[in-house]
C-alpha cells in the first residue's frame, strides 16, 4: 500500500511540471526553463491574461532586430503566412525606449498578440540593432531566443533611410533638405549622418555577438528577398524550426508595384505604399564615394559573420 501512495504522488508531481508550451531541444535551450517561470509569473500579475479559445499572451520566442529600411516589414509579413506564427502587429520599442523598457517585462507581454500553445510569437523592432543596450537586454530576458536580421547593401540602406524621413515630412507639408547636404560636408563625405552609421554592420553586429553566439543570429539577405523571395523565407523556416508550410505559391510579382505581393488562402496583399519608394537622384561621383566608404567596414562585416553577399 504504502508503495502504490507513494506512485501516486510522483505521478501527480510528473503532471504539475509539463509546460505549457512543446518541449525545447536538450542542451540547446539553456534559458528557456527561466523563460517559462518568467512567463508563467508574468501571466498571473496580467488581468485577464487567456483568451476563451484558450491562447495566451507569450513572450517572444523570436525578435527580428533590424536593421531600419532592410526589409523588416516585408519578412515579417511574410513570415506570417505561416500558421504557427504569431506576430506583434506594431513595433513595440521595448529594448531602446526607457519609457518603455522602465514598465519592465509584464507590460512587454502585454504588448503580444494572443497565440496557441504551439504557436512561435514573434516582434520586430529595426532600431534594436544599432541600440547599444539592446543586445544585453534581449539576453537577460531570454539568452536562447532567436534572432532574425534583415540587411541590405549598406549604400541602398542609406538611400531608402533618407528617402523615408524626406517623405515623412512631405506628407506633414514640411521642408526637407536634399540628400546630398546630409551626406556632404566641406566637400567630403559626412561621416557624422546617422544614416551612415546605421550601415556601419560589422561594429552593431560585434555588440550583438558579445552576447549571443552567431548560431543565434540568422541574417537575411534583404537584396535577395527583393528579388525573390522564397528561398530566403524558406531559410528563415529551418532556422525557426518551423514545418515548411510557406509555398512558392504564396508570392507574385506585381508589376504596377514593382515587387512581389503575397498570397494567402486565395486573398491578395501587398505592402504598404509607403515600401518601395524611389530613391532620390545622387550624382554618381557621390554614389562612389559612398561605395568606397563602406568597402572596408563591409569586409570586417564578412568576416566577422563567416558570408559574404553582393554588395557594391
Amino acid at each position: 500500500m504504502a508503495l502504490l501512495l507513494l506512485g501516486a504522488v510522483m505521478l501527480v508531481a510528473q503532471l504539475q511540471l509539463v509546460p505549457s508550451r512543446p518541449a525545447a531541444v536538450p542542451g540547446d535551450e539553456p534559458g528557456q526553463p527561466e523563460l517559462v517561470r518568467k512567463v508563467a509569473t508574468l501571466q498571473d500579475e496580467i488581468p485577464d491574461g487567456a483568451a476563451p479559445n484558450g491562447s495566451t499572451q507569450q513572450l517572444p520566442q523570436t525578435i527580428i532586430i533590424g536593421v531600419r529600411k532592410g526589409g523588416t516589414r516585408a519578412l515579417l509579413e511574410m513570415l506570417s503566412l505561416h500558421p504557427d506564427v504569431a506576430a506583434a502587429e506594431n513595433e513595440v520599442h521595448f529594448f531602446d525606449w526607457e519609457e518603455h523598457y522602465s514598465q519592465g517585462l509584464g507590460w512587454y507581454l502585454s504588448q503580444m498578440p494572443f497565440s496557441a500553445p504551439h504557436q512561435l510569437t514573434v516582434e520586430k523592432t529595426p532600431a534594436y540593432f544599432t541600440s547599444p543596450k539592446v543586445p544585453e537586454r534581449v539576453h537577460g530576458m531570454n539568452p536562447a531566443i532567436r534572432l532574425l536580421l534583415i540587411l541590405r547593401d549598406p549604400s541602398e540602406r542609406v538611400l531608402s533611410d533618407y528617402t523615408q524621413v524626406f517623405y515623412n515630412h512631405v506628407q506633414k507639408r514640411k521642408p526637407y533638405p536634399a540628400i546630398e547636404e546630409f551626406l556632404v560636408r566641406d566637400g567630403r563625405l559626412n561621416v557624422d549622418y546617422k544614416a551612415l552609421n546605421r550601415s556601419l554592420y560589422h561594429l552593431h553586429m560585434q555588440n550583438w555577438l558579445r552576447f549571443f553566439p552567431r548560431r543565434r543570429i540568422h541574417i537575411v539577405d534583404g537584396d535577395r528577398l527583393i528579388r525573390d523571395p522564397f528561398p530566403e523565407i524558406q531559410k528563415v523556416e529551418r532556422f525557426l524550426r518551423l514545418s515548411p508550410q510557406i509555398n512558392a505559391s504564396n508570392f507574385y510579382f506585381n508589376k504596377t508595384k514593382g515587387f512581389y505581393c503575397l498570397r494567402d488562402g486565395g486573398r491578395d496583399r501587398c505592402l504598404h505604399e509607403s515600401k518601395g519608394r524611389a530613391h532620390p537622384q545622387v550624382d554618381p561621383r557621390l554614389l562612389n564615394k559612398l561605395h568606397e566608404y563602406f568597402h572596408e567596414p563591409n569586409k570586417k562585416f564578412f568576416e566577422l559573420v563567416g558570408r559574404t553577399f553582393d554588395w557594391h
